[in-house]
């Protein structure tokens, strides 16, 4: 009596993994951020100076691809078929070089490589980029970007930006939403802030030269 039940229910246990298999599993969604409108064409740059982007420094969640979410302000989660189409820090690197290319301001924009020589370095640090569910559901952005002259060796400016953007739903399709919004008005901000200071300092701004 014994044995016969042991083998019932590990024939119970094969079927149930049997059908589970059938029903195939649940798709992955994949997701972008919108870097926004293309650079613009501009002869004649306001301000002359070339800019390398460097990689942004991020925690492990956000060098991962899954949606990261916050049930409180102590914990954070990751959602399994919810994922970015690449890792935040990249997507928000190439968000940000889009933006201040498209700003049509600087010489040149590039990501950083042993064979590009600029004038400044910009660093980044990502903070946060994910939903939080309490008190309000929104999808929160979070980040600081920095400017290096590696001549002087020396940071000689720095702003930060953070944010709850509200999400109008309740699905992760309109939290991805919330941050794109969230994402876009960050790097205006920002990356006009940095374009006010380089303006007001010729003297820096041509240092490279």
């Amino acid at each position: 009596m014994l044995t016969r039940r042991i083998q019932q229910a590990a024939i119970a246990i094969l079927l149930a993994g049997f059908l589970a298999s059938c029903g195939g599993s649940r798709p992955v969604k994949y997701y972008v951020l919108d870097a926004g409108p293309a650079p613009a064409s501009s002869p004649a740059p306001q301000i002359p100076v070339t800019l390398l982007v460097s990689r942004i420094n991020a925690t492990h969640l956000y060098r991962d691809d899954r949606l990261v979410y916050g049930s409180n302000d102590v914990q954070l989660g990751t959602y399994e078929y919810e994922r970015w189409a690449e890792p935040p820090a990249e997507l928000i690197r190439d968000v940000l070089i889009k933006s201040l290319r498209s700003s049509g301001s600087y010489r040149s924009v590039s990501r950083i490589s042993s064979n590009l020589h600029g004038d400044y370095i910009i660093r980044g640090q990502l903070f946060a980029l994910d939903e939080v569910q309490s008190p309000a559901l929104s999808g929160r952005f979070s980040f600081q970007i920095e400017l290096y002259d590696p001549k002087a060796a020396a940071t000689l400016w720095s702003a930060a930006y953070t944010h709850d953007e509200p999400v109008n739903g309740k699905k992760v399709s309109d939290v991805v939403e919330a941050l794109d919004r969230n994402v876009r008005a960050g790097m205006t901000q920002l990356t006009g802030e940095l374009a006010q200071y380089l303006a007001s300092h010729p003297r820096e701004a041509s240092s490279g030269e």
